[in-house]
């Protein structure tokens, strides 16, 4: 039990993109006290009653730490620990534990888990604890390559994984979602990265001119094969064969490629002898391949040996704290391929972007930055420059604020900036903003700010 919760802290306001703290806790007066304190100090919670309730829906979250009671109705710490170990990829786990279970805790201790806590204890002190946890973990992870969202940090965690094994992968997600940046990035990371990565977009090539281009020809072996040709399934060697909209293919490549992948072997067109096959494939689309399998249209044999493990690539509108940072790497791209010096993207434009739902996804917005580089007609990028199909004509593309909106749009943007100093901690931010705490808080709730840190 908690040794202070008699004199609660007024409620103030969450911010919305704090480290997420899990909570499984069978005790509704002590986890409701919990989740109080964890709101009031900014943190976003998701609080599980029962360890299956925990183990069912984990994967659902990307958690920055677990708070776990050792001890629940259906399960022990220990059995759930053991389910939701390799779930976690590292996520630090602490247990709130009885003076009897001190050893079962230590055992845990040993098997991987962070940290562990006596009841009762103070608030304080499993607040200090929570914080060096989060700290640790955003120490190891900020170097995340893909972008800081949680949903692409999951993703690159599972890229990660499976750079050090050879199993045949299928990326899934809409179009323009990155699946072939997450196929470079598996190559780079694993060790077939000096190996070549040979990609062919099974949409863009006629149908009857894929087979030659995969598995190559000999001289002669149709109307204008005036040389032998090396097919991307040979030149890519002990690389990676990346199938790019795999969905596309006619049902007679399928049937070539089922064979490829199960025989590790192929015959150029026109050839005689069998060439081994070594690399590894990676498949990419943005197709329902199940539904094609029942309507007859995608091979069920050739699904499952595509589909050995399937990772999805989420859409922009799924990571938006992603949107600026790549929008800032885009712009920096283009001011310097164009030369046309560094340009800025004005904080209505930020808004602007920030708004967006991206249809088109990662290429929409590189598209659109690109667009925006090339014809604006000053060093300031507005969001006319951006969406200009928005814009009616004779409009102002940045309408005068009144006084106390420009104000209220300078203490945002300050706040915000003092918050991603801080890591959302408010004590840090209001000492840089030179407010006091209380006066921050009272800000962040008139101003409706929510952090993505």
């Amino acid at each position: 039990m908690l040794s202070q919760i008699s004199e609660p802290r007024p409620r103030l306001p969450i911010l919305g993109r704090g480290p997420l703290v899990v909570l499984i806790e069978d005790d509704p007066v002590m986890g409701q006290s919990l989740i109080e304190w964890f709101n009031i100090e900014g943190y976003r919670t998701e609080w599980f009653r029962t360890g299956r309730d925990a183990i069912q829906k984990l994967g659902d979250t990307d958690p920055d730490v677990i708070l776990c009671d050792i001890r629940l109705p259906d399960l022990t710490g220990e059995e759930i620990f053991k389910v939701i170990a390799p779930q976690i990829f590292g996520t630090p786990i602490l247990f709130i534990t009885g003076f009897g279970e001190i050893d079962q805790a230590v055992r845990l201790m040993k098997a991987g888990a962070a940290d562990y806590m006596t009841k009762p204890f103070e608030i304080d002190a499993l607040l200090q604890r929570i914080e060096k946890l989060i700290a640790s973990r955003r120490a190891l992870t900020e170097g995340y390559e893909l972008g800081n969202s949680p949903a692409i940090a999951i993703v690159e965690r599972q890229l990660r994984r499976l750079a050090t094994v050879d199993s045949t992968v299928l990326l899934t997600g809409p179009s323009g979602a990155g699946k072939e940046v997450a196929a470079r990035f598996l190559h780079a990371k694993g060790q077939r990265h000096p190996q070549p990565f040979m990609a062919i977009n099974c949409a863009a090539i006629p149908a009857e001119l894929l087979e030659s281009e995969i598995f190559g020809h000999e001289k002669g072996a149709f109307t204008g094969a005036q040389a032998r040709r090396i097919g991307y399934a040979e030149q890519a060697g002990d690389g990676i064969l990346f199938l790019d909209e795999v969905a596309d293919l006619p049902l007679t490549m399928q049937a070539k490629l089922l064979r490829l992948l199960q025989e590790r072997t192929f015959m150029r067109v026109g050839g005689d002898r069998l060439t081994s096959f070594r690399a590894r494939v990676i498949a990419a689309t943005n197709a329902d391949l199940t539904q094609r399998v029942k309507d007859g249209r995608f091979r069920e044999d050739l699904y499952y040996r595509l589909a050995v493990i399937v990772v999805d690539i989420p859409a922009l509108r799924a990571r938006p704290e992603d949107i600026l940072a790549l929008a800032n790497r885009f712009l920096g791209e283009f001011c310097s391929s164009f030369g046309t010096g560094q340009k800025q993207v004005s904080f209505l434009a930020e808004d602007a972007l920030l708004a967006h739902d991206y249809p088109g996804n990662i290429r929409e917005l590189r598209n659109r930055i690109e667009r925006a580089v090339a014809l604006a007609e000053t060093d300031l990028i507005g969001p006319a420059d951006l969406f200009p199909e928005k814009v009616h004509r004779g409009a102002s593309s940045d309408p005068v604020l009144s006084l106390q909106q420009s104000r209220d749009t300078a203490e945002r943007r300050a706040i915000l900036a003092a918050l991603a100093l801080s890591k959302g901690d408010v004590t840090l931010a209001a000492q840089r903003l030179d407010v006091s705490r209380s006066t921050l808080f009272e800000k962040i709730r008139r101003l409706d700010i929510r952090y993505e840190g």
